[in-house]
């Protein structure tokens, strides 16, 4: 299962935030390092195309796709020295696939600031160089053990090696590994060490009642500007205040309420499909008698590996796959009638799954 872990300074709304993807009840007070130990919660990625296939079809239930998301503790100047909560943080850290980092962007007299003032940039500089500086200690002790083991002409050593140097000079410049100009052999060499600075990055802006609906004001503004100049990542917009009160209601007092605010969707939802679109992911759908259920499938994955998310033995053994995309079906609404006007195609091995797609996988075992 995907893994997306929540950093960022103490007291900037990880808990909150994280309480309200997972009615987990997770602590969340105003004081630094109320979370110890890292919180776990599985989220039903948002999808309305399933439940619309599972009407059409008549399944007996719906499976959804789900990821995976960690409260990770506040980080504080000085973790990759063992301050805070130090190399705790950063272990933990290293477990996820991808980053969301929280930015305080609101401001409120009555939750402190561990630095004593709003300023989501300085926040974003201080999390991005203890982590930095963390890799950095990775690669020069990795780099220790190698370089004796290349001089003696180990092909794989020199390798490595090669990958760590075109690592350390980024690093020791407290850039990071994923905004660094590192050629794409090296990558791959140093994706066995789970650097943090590699991981991809969502960057989300916590922000008051009084911002929404449009989620903005200077200091959001100021963090898009300078994403946009560094190509990092994506952001999106949150109130953590808001949607802990969202998270409380029924669906009708929770759609009621939103149109109050002006939304016609949580923040969370934009917040989920944004970590799901930063890891390179999409959804194909299969659909039955017993369930109309999302599988999740890199974007590129072709019809063999989408059929292994099943089931190896589905990849092991794949013939074909029988599929027609979401759209096409929905103007019909069933898939015998699908079947019946010829829309539904039969594809081999270099089929490349679409965002989408409704499969049917024949395979032989």
């Amino acid at each position: 299962m995907l893994k997306v872990g929540i950093v960022g300074l103490p007291n900037v709304g990880k808990s909150s935030l994280f309480n309200a993807l997972t009615s987990a009840g997770a602590p969340s007070e105003n004081y630094p390092f109320c979370t110890v130990d890292p919180n776990v919660g599985t989220v039903e990625v948002p999808d309305t195309r399933l439940q619309r296939i599972h009407e059409a079809t008549g399944s007996a239930r719906i499976v959804p796709t789900v990821m995976q998301f960690v409260d990770i503790a506040g980080l504080v100047k000085g973790a990759s020295e063992g301050e805070g909560l130090g190399n705790q943080f950063l272990a933990n850290i290293r477990e996820v696939d991808a980053i969301a980092h929280v930015l305080r962007c609101f401001d409120d007299s009555d939750v402190a600031h561990v630095a004593g003032s709003v300023d989501p940039l300085r926040d974003r500089e201080i999390v991005d160089t203890e982590l930095a500086l963390a890799d950095l200690e990775t690669v020069e002790r990795r780099l220790d053990k190698v370089t004796k083991k290349a001089k003696s002409g180990d092909k794989e050593a020199k390798a490595e090696e090669a990958a760590l140097r075109a690592a350390l000079e980024p690093l020791s410049e407290g850039k990071a590994i994923r905004l660094a100009e590192i050629a794409e052999e090296h990558r791959v060499t140093l994706q066995q060490f789970q650097l943090l600075t590699a991981k991809p990055v969502l960057y989300v802006a916590n922000v008051g009642e009084e911002d929404l609906p449009e989620g903005r004001n200077a200091w959001t503004e100021q963090v898009e500007r300078v994403l946009a100049e560094e190509r990092d990542g994506e952001m999106v917009s949150v109130c953590s205040a808001i949607e802990s009160e969202l998270a409380e209601l029924e669906v009708d007092e929770r759609d009621e309420f939103l149109a109050d605010l002006g939304l016609d969707e949580r923040g969370l939802d934009r917040f989920i499909r944004g970590a799901y679109h930063l890891l390179g992911l999409i959804t194909y759908f299969t659909t039955g008698e017993k369930e109309s259920r999302a599988w999740t499938v890199r974007r590129g994955a072709k019809a063999p590996e989408a059929a292994g998310v099943i089931h190896s033995d589905f990849e092991k053994g794949f013939i074909r796959a029988e599929t027609i995309g979401y759209e096409a079906f929905l103007g019909l609404g069933s898939m015998k009638e699908c079947r019946d006007k010829g829309l539904i195609r039969s594809e081999g091995k270099e089929y490349v799954v679409k965002d989408g797609d409704i499969l049917l996988f024949r395979f032989n075992v």
